[in-house]
């Protein structure tokens, strides 16, 4: 089995059991490899814990990509529109990125991997609005949807939606 399809069952262990719940044992057989194997390509839960991370935020940019439109509101509308399809289908319970620097605050390799992962995003953002002076308001909302998704549900969606165009409408600050 690859590194890559071993990363990609921690992602869904980690996403379905949370981070302190599954022993080391459990998350080989989520696996499907053997321990020796697992410890090969990732030799502590901590390394578990990034390469999910990891695998979780390309796989997370390719899906926000899907289908863009060209660089614009258009796109930064259609980023926010598959948001909110990710949060249904695999973030009910808000980012798995936040919920693993909330369990492990003092761990500075998994905060490390959050932090480029959420720096990435920003830029992300500005790119594809194509106003970069943008890119911290828009990574705001985007976090704000995130962090309001497991209560406010498509409310959270809706008012972010009303706020972009607010937003990219207005006339670049001058820095």
């Amino acid at each position: 089995m690859r590194k890559e399809q071993i990363a990609a069952n921690l992602e869904v262990a980690f996403s379905r059991y949370g981070f302190a719940e599954p022993s080391v044992t459990q998350l080989k057989e989520a696996c499907e490899v053997s321990l020796r194997t697992l410890y090969k390509y990732y030799p502590s839960k901590d390394a578990m814990i990034v390469a999910a991370l990891q695998f979780r935020h390309q796989r997370y940019l390719d899906f926000l990509l899907l289908d863009a439109p060209a660089i614009g509101i258009a796109a930064v509308q259609h980023i926010f529109n598959r948001l909110e399809q990710w949060m249904q289908d695999f973030a009910p319970n808000g980012c798995l990125s936040m919920n693993a620097m909330a369990a492990y605050p003092d761990n500075h390799i998994i905060t490390d991997a959050v932090t480029t992962h959420k720096e990435d995003v920003r830029h992300f953002l500005g790119q594809q609005s194509g106003r970069e002076d943008l890119s911290t308001a828009l990574f705001l909302l985007h976090e704000g949807v995130s962090s309001a998704w497991p209560v406010r549900g498509h409310e959270a969606i809706d008012t972010a939606h009303r706020l972009l165009s607010q937003l990219i409408t207005e006339e670049p600050q001058r820095q």
